[in-house]
């Protein structure tokens, strides 16, 4: 136990503009919605957790923020911040679904705990196996010529991973866009698929090998999250490794994704998996069944940027990757008091006590929409 108790929560909604439009198998976004949540302790410390729902994938930003508002507060306040799992347990039977709420609440309070330990939240969910991670941007703009702008600047800046989101824009321009990316960064450039669900599952394996010949790292989520039966017939039958994001989202679904043989690599998002701890639960099994794990995103600010990050570096093997490029090469601005440390196409595993990053006060008056008190 601790001397410590939750005094006050807030949950901040916010909106934050972004530079361009990302199209996706299963929708296009133009702005970061999310839900802050603010823990206050009666010894002055506070700590943060973000949801970062996508209605079409997990949920959305108005449920979130009902969760922690009219569900999670009544309970928290009073409550010692370091009883992590006697929390997080008893939120699980307060409501059910919710992952993202969930996952902002946990960070929060293990932001709190590791404040009052001394130590950052990979150290306090086993240790940090790498301080650094190579960066993997999502090229997702509708206008291909811009994105090649992008990626030519991002080229520069040191990114070498590049994922395509495909199937929003018919087979003709994907295979376009991939045979022009290798006709000018040659073997230099890790090529990777996303088609965010978006392939009918009857045709979807003629699709898949007709990108082999430009040597994808993999190929995420040809088809729908329930056709579980289809992705693994398509991880079967062709040689590109398939990824599975929307189809596993927690450990009991990466249990069945394994016995299944589901796919050779899970997507890892805290969002999904309701926190930092069932994530890496999910890499377990992973590792388990020979399975490959990859550091994946919703979109998110530097907030739950920093959460997916400290999983990351608590992962024991880590070959593929992440994603938390959003704050510093999609988002318009940021809502963090720094900026979030990416350089050199590696993003940083933010040091100091617990989360590593803060909001600024400023930033997240001009972008919030709504605070629930």
């Amino acid at each position: 136990m601790s001397e410590h108790k939750i005094e006050t929560v807030r949950v901040h909604l916010v909106t934050v503009p972004t530079r361009t439009v990302h199209s996706h198998g299963s929708g296009d976004v133009g702005a970061i919605r999310s839900v802050l949540l603010e823990l206050v302790t009666d010894t002055g410390l506070t700590g943060w957790g973000e949801a970062s729902p996508w209605p079409v994938f997990t949920g959305t930003v108005e449920a979130n923020a009902a969760a922690m508002h009219g569900y999670f507060a009544p309970y928290l306040r009073g409550r010692d911040p370091v009883q992590v799992e006697v929390l997080m347990n008893a939120v699980e039977k307060i409501l059910v679904g919710h992952h993202e709420a969930k996952a902002a609440l946990e960070c929060a309070l293990l932001d709190l705990t590791g404040q009052i330990c001394g130590l950052s939240i990979a150290e306090l969910v086993g240790g940090r196996h790498r301080e650094a991670i190579p960066l993997s941007f999502s090229v997702a703009n509708p206008d291909f010529g811009k994105d090649l702008e992008d990626i030519a600047a991002m080229w520069a800046d040191g990114v070498r991973l590049f994922k395509l989101k495909t199937g929003f824009a018919g087979h003709s321009f994907d295979l376009m866009r991939l045979e022009k990316l290798r006709a000018v960064y040659g073997d230099e450039i890790d090529l990777r698929i996303d088609y965010n669900q978006g392939l009918p599952a009857f045709d979807a394996i003629r699709h898949v090998r007709d990108l082999e010949p430009f040597r994808p790292t993999f190929v995420e989520q040809p088809v729908k999250r329930h056709e579980r039966e289809a992705l693994a017939a398509i991880t079967r039958s062709v040689d590109v490794p398939i990824m599975a994001d929307e189809s596993v989202f927690d450990p009991r679904e990466a249990l069945l994704g394994a016995q299944m043989r589901l796919s050779d690599v899970f997507s890892l998002k805290i969002m999904k998996s309701a926190g930092i701890r069932r994530a890496l639960e999910v890499a377990a099994i992973a590792r388990a069944a020979g399975i490959e794990v990859y550091g994946g995103c919703m979109f998110e600010t530097s907030i739950a940027h920093a959460a997916g990050a400290q999983l990351m570096a608590a992962v024991p093997d880590l070959r593929l990757g992440c994603e938390f490029y959003m704050s510093t090469y999609y988002a318009a601005d940021d809502i963090a008091q720094d900026p979030f440390p990416v350089k050199g196409g590696l993003v940083h595993v933010p040091n100091g006590p617990g989360l590593g990053v803060r909001p600024d006060a400023e930033k997240l008056a001009r972008y919030r929409s709504d605070l629930l008190i």
